[in-house]
């Protein structure tokens, strides 16, 4: 008798930040909108941009650029605002632009290589080939972890 393996796949979103491709599960993915205004919170730590109100639901606001370390950058046409989802909690990422959902084959997502001196190395989870593209894939848990990020906001 012949099994036949069947391999998982996940759905991605596909983001930029500078010039590195960055992605995320789309289960994590509530929405994906234009910059809007977005109202600073007093005592934040700095990547936190403050909250918005979308919908009626007051949502806080974390900047990926700054929480990388990566060169700050005025916000353009194509900058958007990932909605996420986790824990029942609801964050916006800004990222530069969203460019795509695609699917990968779980077995396709290798471990992240060591980069020494990488600020952002916490926050990755693998990372994907695909053609002549390398996908970086965040660990939501650790970009917004608690500790740091949105307790900061309750507390301001």
């Amino acid at each position: 008798m012949i099994e036949q393996i069947e391999q998982e796949e996940m759905k991605i979103i596909v983001f930029q930040l500078k010039d590195k491709e960055y992605a995320l599960p789309v289960n994590h993915v509530k929405a994906i909108e234009k910059i809007i205004h977005i109202t600073r919170v007093p005592k934040t730590v700095p990547f936190i941009k403050g909250v918005i109100n979308l919908r009626g639901v007051i949502i806080p606001i974390i900047d990926l650029r700054i929480r990388f370390a990566i060169d700050d950058q005025v916000y353009t046409e194509q900058t958007r605002i990932i909605i996420v989802t986790l824990d029942e909690m609801d964050v916006g990422l800004i990222v530069d632009s969203a460019n795509d959902v695609i699917d990968i084959f779980m077995e396709n997502i290798e471990p992240q290589p060591d980069v020494v001196g990488s600020i952002a190395d916490e926050f990755i989870s693998g990372v994907v080939k695909l053609d002549k593209r390398l996908l970086i894939l965040l660990n939501l848990e650790k970009v917004l972890n608690p500790e740091e990020t949105l307790l900061s906001v309750k507390e301001g």
